[in-house]
């Protein structure tokens, strides 16, 4: 009864990562001398950016009137890229820190953060953070914080992460407002796999929470759904770093090396049992909802002998992030590749950033798209992922897009400008509600592909940066949609392939061809640009041709030659 499981969950940048540093140093689980800033996490690319990419488990020991409590502390990322690894978090504990930055307020992300925990039905414990600076605005953050959590009646507690002050009642609070978790050491061994990573040594090291029994070293075990066998080489805590123990008991948060080498074979979202019983699903914990892939990209090796290397790469990748997904596809041009699903265009750059980083692999990136439905003539239905795939108008019923619902949080002086930017996205406006005095939350619905690739950094320019945004997905719709082909001397380029209204591909197809125009060097020969819609040209641009007219400064004259030479050029 003196365990804690929480998490800490916030909007990016709120301070997550540097709140954890201060409750590790107060409960003394770190050593002063191996502090550093941004202790859990752990990878180089988290510390460039300054943001969360992986949830981090740590066991903190912390004594409230000489009764030593167990805290089992998981810290998660706060962009809305990384959602899922917050609800994979949320699932393994009963209790949340719900943080808001003084000087920003409540975020689009801190709203959709607190629906999560909500939904998991933990307890939630708000606290402002960074009261310490000059323009901390704590009396209208606590007001807003009450806005969106109505239920809250208590005591919204008041910290630093950088100062430390506040940090001993938030503990506290911790073991006080969270409810222990109940305790079943008694019944055969199960527990939830919320994270894994892989080890050359070791296999596949699982991330779990113990729910019912102990596990020990070298019993054997066995995966729930996929019925895979093992055996428990080590178990262990996070300190953060791991630490081995021989044994884990009911409720507590560890992780076990399976000693299993196909990382395919451990999911996130399986249940590990004891005595290794084999694939029983009907004992399966309810795990987490398969993540869905917002956009997608192929991605081809520089070196075609790469490609099993690359395999290897996104496989052990997904241990740490069950929401990459990918399928092999080959390209005339490029070779064999990758068709990959991401939650993000942040998601993208972290991924790219980490297979060339941590495996040595330089890769080609092909333009981020939506997923698309298209119902056939012949009755059937397709998922569609590149646009250069759709097929033509006269081949196909309809055509379904993705649609998501979007949550803006804004100053109010900002309504004119952010009210210009979602006329252009052809969405549908929800409601609208106030936090706070100053402070307006749209909900809105709209195409996902007009939001994937700018849309964020139009609204960040028209707000001065002050604005928020989330988003989830609710199902597809159908839309009067076209795909907009661009020829390059007459031959279809399928990187350049779009999916747009057919009200917008006129426009559209202008800017790409005079974009065109100036990046495509100019030839011996005239190159034409066009934009084509189900095979009609709907635009043209001309790339003039750069002849050498080699004869002109010998002497004047001998058109005849000229004429040769010019034709020569041409052909």
């Amino acid at each position: 009864m003196h365990i804690r499981n929480f998490v800490i969950i916030a909007h990016i940048d709120h301070g997550k990562s540097t709140l954890a540093d201060r409750l590790l140093e107060a409960t003394g689980t770190i050593e002063k001398r191996k502090m550093q800033a941004q202790v859990l996490d752990a990878m180089d690319l988290e510390r460039e950016r300054g943001i969360t990419i992986k949830l981090q488990p740590v066991r903190m020991r912390y004594k409230k009137n000489s009764e030593e409590h167990i805290l089992n502390l998981i810290d998660t990322p706060g962009h809305i890229d990384f959602t899922y690894e917050v609800s994979r978090a949320l699932a393994a504990v009963e209790g949340a820190v719900l943080l808001v930055d003084a000087t920003q307020g409540v975020q689009a992300q801190t709203v959709a953060n607190v629906h999560l925990a909500e939904k998991e039905g933990l307890a939630i414990i708000p606290v402002i953070n960074k009261i310490d600076l000059k323009e901390a605005r704590v009396e209208e953050t606590e007001k807003e914080i009450r806005a969106l959590l109505p239920s809250v009646t208590g005591e919204i507690l008041r910290v630093s992460g950088k100062t430390g002050e506040g940090v001993s009642e938030l503990l506290l609070a911790i073991v006080e407002r969270i409810p222990a978790p109940a305790m079943h050491p008694e019944k055969p061994f199960r527990a939830l796999i919320f994270d894994s990573k892989f080890d050359p040594f070791k296999g596949v090291v699982a991330f779990i929470r113990v729910v019912d029994g102990i596990v020990k070293q070298y019993e054997r075990i066995s995966l729930a759904v996929t019925g895979a066998r093992g055996e428990v080489l080590e178990t262990g805590y996070f300190l953060p770093e791991l630490s081995s123990r021989p044994t884990i008991s009911s409720w507590e948060i560890g992780y076990i090396a399976t000693g299993l080498k196909e990382p395919w074979i451990v999911r996130v979202v399986d249940t590990i049992l004891g005595n290794a019983v084999g694939e029983h699903s009907e004992l399966a914990l309810p795990g987490y909802i398969e993540p869905q892939p917002m956009i997608f990209a192929s991605a081809y090796p520089e070196d075609a002998e790469d490609f099993d290397a690359l395999r290897d790469a996104l496989s052990k990748l997904r241990l740490s992030d069950p929401s990459l997904s990918f399928e092999i596809e080959s390209s005339e041009s490029l070779g064999r590749g990758f068709r990959i699903g991401f939650l993000g265009m942040l998601h993208i750059e972290i991924i790219k950033e980490r297979l060339k980083r941590e495996y040595g692999l330089d890769l080609i990136f092909s333009t981020p798209s939506v997923p698309y439905r298209v119902k056939m003539n012949d009755g059937k239905i397709a998922t569609i992922h590149a646009p250069s795939e759709i097929p033509d108008e006269h081949l196909r019923e309809w055509m379904e897009e993705p649609w998501v619902k979007i949550e803006i949080i804004t100053p109010k002086r900002f309504l004119g400008n952010i009210m210009k930017i979602l006329e252009r996205i052809s969405g549908v406006f929800g409601a609208t509600e106030y936090l706070g005095e100053d402070r307006i939350l749209f909900h809105y619905e709209a195409p996902l592909r007009s939001i994937v690739v700018d849309f964020y950094d139009y609204l960040k320019s028209a707000s001065e940066g002050y604005a928020s945004m989330s988003y989830d997905m609710i199902g597809f719709k159908k839309g009067d949609l076209v795909r907009l082909d661009i020829l390059v001397a007459g031959s279809r380029v399928n990187a350049l392939s779009l999916i747009l209204e057919k009200r917008s591909a006129l426009e559209e197809g202008k800017k790409i061809l005079e974009k065109l125009k100036t990046l495509i060097p100019r030839q011996l020969f005239m190159v034409a640009l066009q934009a084509s819609i189900a095979g009609k040209i709907i635009a043209r641009e001309n790339i003039a041709a750069s002849a050498k007219n080699v004869p002109h400064h010998m002497y004047v004259g001998d058109r005849p030659r000229k004429m040769q030479l010019g034709k020569k050029q041409k052909e």
